[in-house]
């Protein structure tokens, strides 16, 4: 299925939605179920993303997982009774086997996207590997994560964009990094919510700006990514991570109806 889906997206735009991790059945069932039937209609590619475990968190009693096994048990029968492929993001070289049993595409986070060992290892699965630039790295130096990919014997890289730090509180998003990063061979995604996000505020828990998750993937569409990375959550109030900067379950399918026709006029 791997070499399948990727060559999948590499033409039509996709989307990598679903809650920033996992929090019991019945929530990752509600947001799938919503999010396929809506992609459905728009003949949109989806793939449901879940976090099995957050390891970057700011405070020590912030909300980390229910288990590991448990939480991929979840992303797994996702997959299977939607027949949607799966993605989860990793931490450390030791997970990159145990997850890749699980899951079809395995996500690098931003901040380990120069952990050599990790890197490596999430390519030696076989499986698609995604990427996102680092908050401090310049899109061209993304060369240098992928070609680990590549000289670690897999092709099959996908490479996300989720906004650079500007100052200590805030991210921006540098419009010029999509064709970039594009220019290397690789299909490209915009992270549209970690990119709002406000890292590092005083509470000790990230904040971010939801409202302008529709502005940031207009303009990602409009110069030409492959896909589009959005978490949901039916009632981001009370998600128990990223809430902040999560979008509604129910402004999902009015976006994407927008960004359809955005993609349309570019490509007429």
């Amino acid at each position: 299925m791997s070499d399948e889906l990727y060559a999948s997206l590499t033409s039509d735009l996709f989307l990598i939605a679903g809650p920033c991790a996992v929090e019991e059945a019945s929530t990752c069932i509600e947001i799938a179920d919503h999010v396929k039937k809506v992609c459905n209609n728009l003949g949109i590619r989806y793939i449901f993303k879940a976090s099995y475990r957050k390891a970057n968190r700011s405070r020590l009693d912030s909300f980390t997982g229910i288990g590991d096994e448990k939480a991929l048990e979840i992303i797994r029968m996702i997959g299977e009774k939607f027949s949607l492929p799966t993605t989860t993001d990793i931490h450390t070289s030791e997970e990159a086997e145990m997850a890749a049993r699980f899951v079809d595409i395995l996500q690098i986070p931003a901040f380990l996207c120069r952990q050599t060992d990790l890197v490596v290892s999430a390519a030696k699965t076989g499986k698609i590997v995604n990427i996102k630039k680092g908050q401090f790295l310049s899109p061209e130096a993304m060369s240098f994560a992928a070609n680990k990919v590549l000289e670690s014997g897999n092709n099959k890289i996908l490479l996300t964009e989720r906004g650079t730090t500007f100052g200590y509180g805030d991210l921006v998003v540098d419009m010029r990094g999509i064709p970039i990063m594009r220019s290397l061979g690789f299909p490209v995604v915009l992270d549209c919510t970690h990119s709002m996000q406000k890292p590092n505020s005083s509470s000790g828990v990230t904040g971010g700006v939801p409202e302008f998750i529709e502005t940031i993937a207009r303009a990602g569409v409009a110069v030409g990514v492959n896909g589009l990375f959005i978490e949901t959550h039916p009632d981001p109030s009370i998600a128990k991570s990223d809430g902040a900067n999560m979008l509604p379950l129910d402004r999902l399918e009015s976006i994407l109806q927008t960004l359809v026709r955005i993609k349309e006029a570019i490509t007429d």
